[in-house]
């Protein structure tokens, strides 16, 4: 049973941004604008997309 995934990138920059913000964002693997990772669908990074979900954008894959 294959696990299922969320496509994020990061669409904002983090200049500026609340540290705990930044912290979320590095978490899930991204480092600059228009950047795209794949992510385990866990309850953890769906708390970190929600975090800084004004950074972000995302979709299940």
């Amino acid at each position: 049973m294959a696990e299922k995934k969320i496509k994020v990138t990061l669409v904002k920059s983090m200049h500026g941004r609340s540290k705990k913000h930044q912290a979320c964002v590095r978490g899930l693997g991204l480092r600059r604008i228009h950047q795209t990772v794949e992510v385990q669908d866990t309850p953890e990074n769906r708390g970190m997309i929600n975090h800084a979900y004004y950074l972000l954008q995302w979709e299940s894959i």
